[in-house]
């Protein structure tokens, strides 16, 4: 069949779903209709009220007229998956459940962890969000790797990024904010054993009273639990991965069968927790736990940071090296390896890099790096590291480089990453073109006045 043949036929088939294809009240009032139609694909317009409510949840800010960009936006995304069906890119059922997951742990802390006002927002309880979200969140990957492979090719050279910078007005080239190198050298107080012991006393009778049918564990983990972002969904995880959790907490959470009962104490690098399974599917398992961390005395402290004060001093005095204090003595994991230098990776930022910017910095360490000078150590401090335990540390800045209008030289890949995105974004909106060039569209009236970020709409 030709391409004109082929879009008459579409026509045919739209005109009755526009005409047509109206919800009414009991008084004839217009509640859903058609608005869009692209290729074989219709969007209604509860489509658009859906993305603008979802907009405002999550407070995105529409450029231009809202009224116009919502359903554009919606159209362009039935142009990838069209063409990703076509191509025929694979979405697995792992990417769909993370993704899923990962979109309802963002609504539930929108409206501060309460599961309850999710269920009340969306109209349907959360089992119902989760299956309705599973066939959106297919197609927003599929979607994803679509657009991923129309770029994937695309390089630049650096040749094309001195020239596209050479025709810039100054103004106009990326300004570079001030960044700084850290090293740490951190040892975490010790604990006094009448205050683990405490802490699993309540742990145990949290189980007992469990146990006894006196109260629901979702109740206890709700008053109780120290991990804010499960406390307020009753201590319930959601489906995660093996990867995803402390391997000790793993360990007890895998291997639960029985949901009526409760784990025995395990402790994580975390604090002390038990667990209640809620459900296993697949390679994944859903549970909620209690989570108490025993406090840290104030003596503790105090003669954990005197160490490092004296050992701060031995430094200066040029006994022994940075290097060698952060490798033999701290205790951190994560920059332990590294002799101590902090590193995007371990902030788990998404791309790897030694420099910082103040404001991305633990803001106790921003702090006691700020007025230091290259090489200098600071006084030790106290601090709440990212698995939410009290630490002391002691940091020295290791470089410093002043905010500057980038150069090719010196910030050559910042530079790059400019000319790569603007290389991308000309790709897509091409693609775009030139498939709505070959794509059957028509719109209601309502939109014939708009102004829309790619042409070829209205034909």
């Amino acid at each position: 069949m030709s391409i004109i043949r082929k879009v008459m036929t579409l026509a045919l088939l739209a005109l009755p779903l526009l005409v047509q294809a109206q919800k009414k009240d009991s008084i004839g009032t217009i509640i859903d209709e058609v608005v869009w139609v692209v290729g074989d694909d219709a969007i209604l317009r509860s489509d658009v009220e859906q993305m603008r409510m979802q907009a405002a949840m999550e407070g995105v800010k529409w450029s231009g007229n809202p009224d116009c960009t919502i359903p554009e936006q919606i159209a362009v995304q039935k142009l990838f998956k069209h063409q990703a069906q076509i191509d025929s890119i694979e979405v697995t059922d792992a990417d769909v459940a993370a993704e899923v997951e990962q979109q309802i742990a963002y609504w539930l802390e929108m409206v501060d962890g309460s599961r309850e006002r999710l269920e009340e927002y969306k109209h349907q309880n959360l089992q119902q969000i989760r299956a309705d979200l599973r066939e959106e969140m297919k197609d927003r990957t599929m979607v994803q790797k679509m657009r991923q492979k129309l770029v994937e090719d695309i390089a630049v050279t650096p040749a094309e990024v001195r020239r596209y910078f050479s025709n810039l007005p100054q103004d106009s080239i990326p300004f570079v904010p001030t960044e700084v190198e850290v090293q740490i050298v951190q040892i975490t107080p010790k604990i006094d054993i009448e205050e683990i012991n405490r802490v699993k006393d309540e742990l145990r009778s949290y189980t007992d009273r469990v146990n006894k049918g006196e109260t629901r564990f979702q109740t206890l983990a709700q008053l109780y639990s120290e991990d804010p972002g499960s406390a307020r969904r009753g201590g319930e995880l959601g489906l995660m991965g093996r990867g995803t959790l402390d391997p000790a907490f793993a360990q007890v959470a895998f291997n639960l069968t029985d949901p009526k009962k409760v784990s025995k104490i395990v402790e994580s690098e975390f604090g002390f927790h038990i667990i209640q399974l809620i459900e296993k599917r697949g390679d994944k398992v859903n549970v909620r736990h209690i989570l108490r961390k025993p406090v840290v005395s104030d003596e503790a402290v105090q003669k954990t940071i005197a160490r490092l004060d004296s050992i701060a001093d031995d430094l200066r005095a040029e006994k022994f090296t940075f290097e060698d204090a952060a490798s033999l003595i701290s205790d951190d994991k994560d920059t332990r390896n590294a002799k101590g230098l902090l590193s995007t990776d371990m902030m788990k930022t998404g791309k790897t890099s030694s420099k910082f910017r103040m404001q991305d910095l633990p803001a106790e360490i921003a702090k006691a790096v700020d007025t230091l000078k290259v090489g200098e150590i600071s006084h030790a401090f106290q601090m709440i590291n990212q698995r939410g335990k009290t630490v002391c540390v002691i940091a020295k800045l290791k470089s410093r480089t002043e905010g500057h209008r980038a150069t090719v030289t010196e910030d050559f890949q910042t530079l790059k990453d400019v000319v790569l995105n603007k290389r991308r974004e000309e790709c897509i909106h091409k693609w775009v073109v030139d498939k709505i060039k070959t794509t059957y569209t028509r719109l209601n009236d309502d939109f014939k006045d708009c102004q829309f970020e790619f042409e070829g709409w209205i034909k």
